[in-house]
Protein backbone atom coordinates (compact mmCIF):
# COMPACT_ATOMS: atom_id res chain seq x y z
CA UNK A 1 0.00 0.00 0.00
CA UNK A 2 0.89 3.55 -0.12
CA UNK A 3 0.81 6.91 1.68
CA UNK A 4 0.85 10.24 -0.12
CA UNK A 5 2.00 13.34 2.03
CA UNK A 6 1.96 16.49 0.16
CA UNK A 7 5.56 18.50 1.28
CA UNK A 8 6.60 21.92 1.14
CA UNK A 9 9.33 23.27 2.65
CA UNK A 10 8.10 24.98 5.49
CA UNK A 11 7.22 23.80 9.45
CA UNK A 12 3.81 22.50 8.19
CA UNK A 13 5.45 21.03 5.47
CA UNK A 14 7.86 19.15 8.10
CA UNK A 15 5.23 18.25 10.42
CA UNK A 16 3.20 16.33 7.58
CA UNK A 17 6.62 14.70 6.51
CA UNK A 18 7.33 13.54 10.19
CA UNK A 19 4.41 12.16 10.74
CA UNK A 20 3.97 10.63 7.09
CA UNK A 21 7.32 8.35 7.84
CA UNK A 22 5.74 7.27 10.69
CA UNK A 23 2.88 6.12 9.21
CA UNK A 24 4.66 4.06 6.97
CA UNK A 25 7.24 3.01 9.80
CA UNK A 26 4.00 1.15 11.77
CA UNK A 27 2.19 0.22 8.37
CA UNK A 28 5.02 -0.91 6.41
CA UNK A 29 3.84 1.11 3.34
CA UNK A 30 5.30 2.83 0.23
CA UNK A 31 6.24 6.72 0.92
CA UNK A 32 5.18 8.97 -2.28
CA UNK A 33 5.90 12.48 -1.34
CA UNK A 34 4.52 15.13 -3.64
CA UNK A 35 5.72 18.30 -4.19
CA UNK A 36 4.77 20.53 -6.92
CA UNK A 37 4.70 23.72 -8.67
CA UNK A 38 1.93 25.34 -10.60
CA UNK A 39 4.89 25.72 -13.39
CA UNK A 40 7.28 28.58 -11.27
CA UNK A 41 9.62 26.53 -10.00
CA UNK A 42 12.40 29.03 -10.34
CA UNK A 43 10.78 31.17 -8.11
CA UNK A 44 8.52 29.32 -5.89
CA UNK A 45 9.55 28.99 -2.27
CA UNK A 46 7.01 26.16 -1.91
CA UNK A 47 8.97 24.01 -4.32
CA UNK A 48 11.99 22.03 -2.87
CA UNK A 49 15.15 23.00 -4.20
CA UNK A 50 17.66 20.16 -5.37
CA UNK A 51 19.33 19.96 -2.05
CA UNK A 52 16.23 20.04 0.26
CA UNK A 53 14.94 16.80 -1.94
CA UNK A 54 18.48 15.05 -1.59
CA UNK A 55 17.85 15.80 2.43
CA UNK A 56 14.53 13.76 2.28
CA UNK A 57 15.59 11.75 0.27
CA UNK A 58 18.40 10.69 2.93
CA UNK A 59 16.39 10.93 5.31
CA UNK A 60 13.76 8.26 4.70
CA UNK A 61 16.80 5.83 3.60
CA UNK A 62 17.90 6.36 6.82
CA UNK A 63 14.48 4.98 8.25
CA UNK A 64 14.54 2.42 6.14
CA UNK A 65 11.31 3.62 4.06
CA UNK A 66 10.15 2.59 0.59
CA UNK A 67 9.70 6.16 -1.16
CA UNK A 68 9.65 7.78 -4.34
CA UNK A 69 9.76 11.64 -4.25
CA UNK A 70 7.79 13.58 -6.84
CA UNK A 71 7.86 16.95 -7.93
CA UNK A 72 5.21 17.72 -10.76
CA UNK A 73 5.25 21.19 -12.94
CA UNK A 74 2.12 20.49 -14.97
CA UNK A 75 0.00 23.78 -14.18
CA UNK A 76 -2.26 22.06 -11.67
CA UNK A 77 -2.48 23.49 -7.84
CA UNK A 78 -1.00 21.61 -5.04
CA UNK A 79 -4.24 19.72 -3.98
CA UNK A 80 -4.85 18.39 -7.53
CA UNK A 81 -1.45 17.15 -7.84
CA UNK A 82 -1.72 15.48 -4.20
CA UNK A 83 -5.43 14.03 -5.08
CA UNK A 84 -4.17 12.72 -8.45
CA UNK A 85 -1.22 10.91 -6.91
CA UNK A 86 -3.57 9.23 -4.52
CA UNK A 87 -5.66 7.65 -6.59
CA UNK A 88 -3.59 6.79 -9.62
CA UNK A 89 -0.90 5.01 -6.51
CA UNK A 90 -4.27 3.48 -4.63
CA UNK A 91 -3.70 5.57 -1.31
CA UNK A 92 -4.36 4.00 2.13
CA UNK A 93 -3.68 7.44 3.59
CA UNK A 94 -2.62 11.36 2.49
CA UNK A 95 -1.11 13.39 4.92
CA UNK A 96 -1.00 16.60 4.73
CA UNK A 97 0.58 20.27 6.91
CA UNK A 98 -2.01 22.57 8.29
CA UNK A 99 -1.07 26.26 8.92
CA UNK A 100 -3.17 29.03 10.87
CA UNK A 101 -4.91 31.20 8.45
CA UNK A 102 -7.37 34.20 9.69
CA UNK A 103 -10.99 34.04 8.91
CA UNK A 104 -10.13 36.71 5.74
CA UNK A 105 -7.33 34.85 4.73
CA UNK A 106 -9.97 31.50 3.99
CA UNK A 107 -12.25 33.13 2.60
CA UNK A 108 -10.34 35.32 -0.29
CA UNK A 109 -7.76 32.57 -0.78
CA UNK A 110 -9.42 29.03 -0.49
CA UNK A 111 -8.01 26.09 0.69
CA UNK A 112 -6.17 24.00 -0.68
CA UNK A 113 -5.98 21.56 2.46
CA UNK A 114 -9.93 21.89 2.71
CA UNK A 115 -10.15 20.80 -0.90
CA UNK A 116 -7.82 17.55 -0.01
CA UNK A 117 -10.00 16.57 3.20
CA UNK A 118 -13.56 17.24 1.19
CA UNK A 119 -12.49 15.44 -2.16
CA UNK A 120 -9.77 12.65 -1.15
CA UNK A 121 -11.23 9.02 -1.47
CA UNK A 122 -9.32 7.20 1.05
CA UNK A 123 -8.39 8.62 4.48
CA UNK A 124 -6.46 12.21 5.23
CA UNK A 125 -4.77 12.74 8.17
CA UNK A 126 -3.76 16.50 8.90
CA UNK A 127 -1.67 17.74 11.13
CA UNK A 128 0.16 20.77 12.30
CA UNK A 129 3.30 22.16 13.03
CA UNK A 130 4.54 22.55 16.75
CA UNK A 131 3.67 25.94 17.97
CA UNK A 132 7.65 27.01 18.78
Amino acid sequence: MTIVVGYVPTPEGEAALTQAIEEARKSGSKLLVINSSKGDALVDNRYAQQDEVQSIDQRLASHGIDHVIKQPVRGHDAAAEVLDAAEEHNAELIVIGLRRRTPVGKLIMGSTSQRILLEADCPVLAVKASAG
